[in-house]
């Protein structure tokens, strides 16, 4: 009998484990949900009618398992802005130092746009992804950074279950606020945006102020281990983000793969050189020219992501190595090798089972 299925949470959305797991992959998404898990895509890099697109696609591989969707919404961003006039007025010592950077690494121009070289994020793009989510048939409605108390109130009318990420204790007064279902708290050491405070510190502060709302643990989860120990702080599951690049599912770059195979927890850094806010960064070279000396700060976002955007673009068409990066959590240490989903995901619940079997009863 698998002891985890019996957790309230696995009850109510009827899923063997408590895992949930992140990706911006749809067949990762929906890999995850046949292991068991719940697959979470992540959408904040799509048009309004490509979440719709992508999102169909995965139900059609997930059936009628639960999968969810997430979605940044930060706060302070403009009601609509055209990204030609915005680049323009941007200042031009970032300007200069982009320029400084395509040239030392001998960059060709990109001859196609990608997300952040063509969209900004603002108030009338969130629109459109929130109503392209609430017309799809997923079931969980994640928001990682910020949110909105009008889209949790919609996705709750149409019976999808509402997740907020939250960094710190004090956000998670304004998720209960909201009448969010599911609270996930991020510690420090999770890829991507993060906050200041450490899994372990965070976890047990969220679920004595979440009351009946359940929890899951992030943060550096990437062992079985870890997922015990969330359960002994109170959560009810775990979100992992990191561990999935190194599916074969995820189609990760060779470039990038070689990074995420052969990082440890310390080859991590937080850095504005990815949106302007602080995100878990693996050490590369695009770090280290953002971090150096000569280089100017970062804008806030979304601008950083606006003078930087066309020079990533032509990185990732022409894989150019050298400036080539990627956002992974303290938990990239358990990836040593390519594998699989499913792999990965057995490996977590065979661990987790033998912590729980072997503790004191």
């Amino acid at each position: 009998m698998n002891p985890l299925s019996e957790l309230p949470i696995c009850q109510k959305l009827d899923i063997k484990y408590p895992i949930f797991g992140f990706s911006h992959s749809v067949e990762v998404t929906a890999a995850i949900c046949k292991a068991g898990g719940v697959g979470i895509y992540g959408a904040t890099r799509d048009m309004p009618e490509r979440i719709v697109s992508q999102l169909a696609k995965i139900r059609e591989l997930v059936g009628d398992r639960p999968f969810g969707v997430d979605l940044l919404l930060p706060k302070g961003m403009q009601e609509d802005a055209d990204f030609a006039a915005v680049e323009a007025m941007l200042p031009q010592e970032q300007k200069d130092f982009v320029a400084y950077l395509a040239d030392k690494y001998k960059v060709p121009p990109a001859t196609e746009d990608n997300f952040f070289s063509s969209q900004i994020r603002t108030n009338a793009l969130f629109d459109g992804q929130i109503d392209a989510v609430m017309e799809s048939s997923v079931d969980l409605f994640a928001t990682g950074i910020g949110g909105r108390k009008d889209a949790v109130e919609r996705a709750k009318k149409l019976g999808k279950m509402t997740v907020a990420l939250v960094g710190a204790p004090k956000h998670v007064l304004a998720a209960k606020d909201w009448g969010i279902d599911l609270i996930v708290a991020q510690g420090h050491e999770a890829g991507g945006h993060t906050g200041k405070i450490t899994t372990l510190a965070l976890v047990p502060q969220v679920v004595d102020i979440a009351g009946d709302i359940p929890v899951l643990a992030a943060g550096g989860i990437g062992d079985g281990r870890q997922v015990a120990a969330s359960l002994a702080l109170g959560a009810q599951g775990a979100w992992l983000g990191t561990l999935w690049l190194a599916a074969r599912e995820h189609k990760t770059g060779a470039v990038l793969m070689k990074q995420i195979l052969e990082a440890g927890s310390a080859d991590t850094v937080v850095s504005r050189a990815h949106s302007g806010k602080p995100a878990r960064l693996i050490k590369s070279t695009w770090t280290e020219e953002w971090a150096s000396p000569e280089a100017p700060e970062p804008l806030p976002m979304p601008l950083h992501q606006v003078v930087t955007g066309p020079l990533l673009a032509a990185v990732e068409e022409h894989q150019v190595e050298a400036l080539i990066y990627g956002g992974a959590g303290q938990s990239v240490a358990w990836c040593q090798e390519e594998t699989t989903v499913d792999a990965i995901m057995q490996r977590l619940i065979t661990e987790t089972g033998a912590v729980l079997t072997a503790l004191p009863r």
